[in-house]
C-alpha cells in the first residue's frame, strides 16, 4: 500500500495550533465523525457543548456523532461540569483502550515496534539493535514481539486498527559503511505482505523521516507550532516538512531529504550530508579515532577519548547544518525546527544548543527558526508509523483544523 498522501488545501485562517472545523452536510458525515474525535483527542475532557463550538456543526450533530462514538468504545464520558445554570453537562474524553495501532521502524542499525493508543501513549514496545537487518529478521522480530504484546495484554483482546511501517526511502540502495551486499534485498522487497504475514491486519507505509514528522505534529511539539521542519538524526540523515498541520510531500513525494544535500568544510571533501551528520557518521568518526561503538546508548560511556571525539562530531556538524537550516528559514520560515532521532538525548541537547549558537551569529538573516529537541525523539518513527492506521481510518484530513486554547 502506497504512504499516506496529504490532499486540498485550507484556506482557514492560520491558528495557534492544529485546527477542527466541520460541516452540517450528510455526505460529509465520516469527515465530521473524524473531525469530533480529534477535537475529543486533543481537548478532552471535553463538553458537547464546546464540541459543537469550536467544531461549528450543530448541537444535534455532534450528540448524534458522540453518541457513535460512544457505542464504538472509542470514547468515554467523563463526569459532569457544574455550569453556571442548568442541568451540567458531560465530559468526555478518548477511551484509551478504545482502538489502538502497532507500529514498526525498520532501520540499518535497528529495528522498533511499539503498540499505541490513540492518546499518543505508547502501551508496549521493544526494540532490537542490529545491524542491516534483512526482511526475515524483521518478520520474525516483529511476530515474536506483537505476539507477546497481545498476550501480555489484560483483558479482552485489544481492538487493533492496522499496522504502520515506517522505513527510510532507498533503504537497501544508498550505500553506509558496512552496508552488506544482500542488503540489496530491500529494494524489491513487498513490505506490506511482510507485516501481513505478520498479522492480518491493513498496512501502511511511510518514510521514517515523514512519520516522525506526523508523529511530532499529532503528539509532540506540533499541536502548539504546526509548521516546522523535522530532522531525523538515525542511520542516515532525513528531513520532513509540515506546513498549517499538513505534511508536504513535493511533486515525487521526497521533499525533505535534507541528508541528500552536499556538504562541505575546509577539511572536508564535499558530500551527502548523512554522511558526516548521522549515527553511521558518528560511529566511522569514533572508529577512526580507535573507538568501537555500535549502539547509541554506548555513546553516554566513553572514554574521555572518545568524548573529545564526539564533540568534534558535533562541532562539525553544527557547522554544517548550519546553511541547510538558514535556507529553510528563508524558504519556508517555519516556527521551529525540531531534531530527533536515536542520538541519545544529551547529545542531541548539545547538538541543538551547537547550531542555535552558530546561527545566532549568522547575520542577515530576517527570520531564522529556532531549533530545539523534538518530543518523540527516539522512538519518533515508530510512533509515526502507528499514527498511519488512525489517519487512514480515524482522524481527520487536511481540511479539518483544531482550534486551540478553547475553554
Amino acid at each position: 500500500m502506497p504512504p499516506l498522501e496529504a490532499s486540498r488545501k485550507s484556506n482557514r485562517k492560520r491558528t495557534s495550533g492544529a485546527s477542527l472545523s466541520g460541516a452540517n452536510l450528510e455526505r460529509v458525515g465520516d469527515h465530521n465523525q473524524r473531525v469530533i474525535l480529534q477535537a475529543i483527542r486533543v481537548g478532552g475532557p471535553i463538553t458537547r457543548v464546546t464540541l459543537a463550538r469550536i467544531s461549528g456543526l450543530t448541537p444535534p450533530a455532534v450528540a448524534n456523532i458522540t453518541k457513535r462514538l460512544l457505542e464504538d468504545g472509542l470514547i468515554l464520558e467523563a463526569g459532569r461540569v457544574q455550569g453556571p445554570r442548568g442541568q451540567p453537562a458531560m465530559n468526555l474524553t478518548i477511551n484509551p483502550d478504545g482502538c489502538l495501532s502497532i507500529g514498526v521502524n525498520i532501520d540499518r542499525d535497528h529495528i522498533t515496534v511499539v503498540m499505541l493508543d490513540l492518546l499518543g501513549v505508547v502501551r508496549a514496545r521493544a526494540s532490537q539493535d542490529i545491524e542491516f537487518p534483512l526482511p526475515a529478521d524483521v518478520a520474525k522480530f516483529c511476530k515474536t514481539q506483537i505476539r507477546k504484546m497481545l498476550a501480555a495484554w489484560k483483558g479482552d483482546p485489544p481492538r487493533l486498527s492496522g499496522i504502520g511501517v515506517a522505513l527510510p526511502d532507498d533503504l537497501g540502495r544508498v550505500d553506509l559503511p558496512h552496508r552488506p551486499k544482500g542488503y540489496e534485498v530491500w529494494s524489491t522487497a513487498d513490505i506490506g505482505k511482510l507485516m501481513a504475514d505478520v498479522l492480518p491486519l491493513p498496512v501502511f507505509l511511510e518514510n521514517d523521516a515523514a512519520a516522525a514528522a506526523l508523529g511530532e505534529l499529532q503528539f509532540g511539539h506540533g499541536l502548539r507550532k504546526p509548521s516546522f521542519f523535522y530532522v531525523l538524526v538515525s542511520a542516515g540523515l532525513g528531513g520532513g516538512l509540515v506546513i498549517e498541520g499538513d505534511y508536504f510531500r513535493g511533486a515525487q513525494g521526497r521533499s525533505g531529504e535534507i541528508g541528500f544535500l552536499p556538504a562541505g568544510a575546509p577539511k572536508t571533501k564535499t558530500r551527502p550530508l548523512q554522511e558526516v551528520v548521522s549515527l553511521s557518521a558518528l560511529y566511522a568518526h569514533l572508529e577512526a579515532g580507535g573507538v568501537v561503538v555500535t549502539r547509541p546508548d554506548q555513546l553516554g560511556d566513553l572514554s574521555a577519548d572518545g568524548q573529545a571525539l564526539v564533540e568534534e562530531w558535533i562541532a562539525l556538524s553544527a557547522k554544517l547544518l548550519v546553511q541547510p537550516f538558514v535556507a529553510i528559514s528563508c524558504l519556508v520560515n517555519p516556527e521551529a525546527i525540531y531534531v530527533g532521532g536515536r542520538l541519545p538525548t544529551a547529545l542531541l541537547d548539545r547538538l541543538v544548543a551547537a547550531v542555535n549558537a552558530r546561527l545566532a551569529a549568522t547575520p542577515d538573516v530576517p527570520a531564522l527558526a529556532p531549533v530545539e529537541r523534538a518530543a518523540t525523539s527516539a522512538d519518533g518513527p515508530a510512533v509515526g508509523a502507528a499514527l498511519l492506521p488512525f489517519m487512514a481510518q480515524l482522524l481527520p484530513s487536511r481540511t479539518a483544523l483544531m482550534k486551540t486554547g478553547q475553554g
